[in-house]
């Protein structure tokens, strides 16, 4: 559902997310996060909210940005409006260190444009430490919000990203429920095979890959090799996202080839499979009663 390129998009431009960025660093991975005005696309109709305004309000309220990433449009001149994505820590909540879900920080990640392509758009995430990660969840009716470009969109976001910031507490509660749950190597491929269907099928769900689902269970480092559900999740997530997962198949002439996945950048595509793989998660802790 997630592999073609999302129209006007190449991928993203983006930075590991492992400490607080500066202003000049925002410019150098996401430059449409300064546009002092909108695309020539957009009618007079659409109330441009400078990004750069909304970070500056959301720094005030003790919103760091840590993670940054902005796709890269086909269409000339429309690079410097497109769609950009900041994942923001607040400064009250920490990392959250324990034997269960390792070293886990909540987020609220805000995605915007300046081309028409998107309202302000905030989520609960959360940003797994060891391995580099930023999830997106999926919670039901909790943590998202929309915010469209009129009115007092400043102080609605800010507003907004407590409400988020609370939502991604909810997100870690579940991390640490998941800690708790064990998985059989069959419930473990059910996941597997869920997450290859959504990274590499086509719209209808099908696969024409020689890539198998066992291979999004293979642990990147030791301490990922624990049967729970959050460590499986983990493991499914990160390969689904970092890519280099290869198998040898065949082309339309029969030829051996090599098959590899690409790491995901594109914004769109790094939200939409995000959390799909976290509502898989959620839909097995569901089944087995957590």
């Amino acid at each position: 559902m997630y592999m073609s390129r999302v129209a006007n998009f190449r991928p993203a431009r983006v930075n590991n997310g492992s400490a607080p960025l500066s202003d000049d660093e925002l410019r150098q991975f996401a430059p449409s996060i300064f546009a002092v005005e909108p695309h020539e696309s957009r009618s007079a109709r659409f109330a441009h909210i400078p990004t750069f305004e909304v970070l500056a309000g959301l720094r005030k309220e003790g919103f760091v940005p840590v993670k940054v990433a902005q796709g890269r449009s086909r269409v000339p001149g429309k690079a410097d409006f497109t769609k950009h994505m900041v994942r923001f820590r607040h400064v009250s909540t920490g990392d959250t260190q324990n034997r269960y879900v390792g070293q886990v920080s909540r987020e609220t990640v805000l995605v915007n444009a300046h081309d028409g392509t998107s309202a302000y758009h905030l989520m609960a995430g959360l940003f797994r430490l060891e391995c580099l990660n930023g999830m997106v969840s999926q919670l039901a009716n909790h943590g998202e919000l929309h915010i469209p470009h009129k009115g007092n969109v400043v102080d609605r976001v800010i507003e907004g990203s407590y409400t988020v910031l609370d939502d991604s507490a909810l997100a870690l509660d579940a991390a640490e429920r998941w800690s708790g749950v064990a998985l059989s190597r069959p419930e473990q491929m059910l996941l597997a095979d869920g997450a290859r269907t959504v990274r590499l099928g086509d719209t209808e769900g099908k696969v024409d890959s020689p890539i198998q689902a066992d291979a999004f269970l293979v642990p990147r480092r030791r301490t990922d090799a624990s049967p729970d559900l959050w460590t499986t999740f983990n493991r499914i997530q990160e390969n689904s996202i970092r890519g280099g997962l290869s198998a040898i198949g065949r082309d339309a002439n029969n030829r051996r080839r090599t098959t590899t996945t690409r790491e995901i950048k594109g914004i769109d595509q790094d939200v939409k499979l995000n959390r799909a793989l976290w509502s898989l998660a959620a839909k097995m802790a569901e089944l087995k009663g957590a």
